[in-house]
């Protein structure tokens, strides 16, 4: 019965590689969320602007009814783009990627720290 034992050099460039796949992907959900909030802040402030013309057009004709209407709806808008943004931001800083480089410069620091004292 022959156990084959694989080379712990390749153990290491395996779950390298592994790792890396992993922050690639951290990265690039990093980078989608960051174009969402991007654009996310685009459309609140253009919602900012028109619900500020609705007011004053409301201030000059109290009694039309669509412009109460839109500006209910834009504040509906903004409420949920605020939403948007605070659970992007949250999830932000418990992503993987972000646990990987904490761990991995842990890592670093211990290694450098071990090899100081071993040499």
């Amino acid at each position: 019965m022959s156990v084959e034992h694989s080379h712990p050099l390749e153990d290491d460039e395996r779950e390298l590689e592994q790792t890396l796949a992993e922050v690639e992907r951290s990265l690039s959900a990093l980078n989608e969320r960051y174009a969402q909030v991007k654009r996310d802040r685009h459309k609140r402030a253009e919602l900012l602007e028109r619900q500020q013309q609705l007011e004053q057009l409301q201030q000059d004709n109290p009694t039309k009814e669509p412009i109460k209407t839109e500006l209910r709806h834009i504040q509906q808008e903004l409420e949920q783009l605020e939403e948007n943004l605070e659970s992007r931001l949250f999830s932000f800083s418990f992503s993987p990627f972000w646990q990987a480089i904490r761990f991995g410069g842990l890592g670093i620091v211990i290694g450098w720290l071990l090899k100081s004292c071993a040499g």
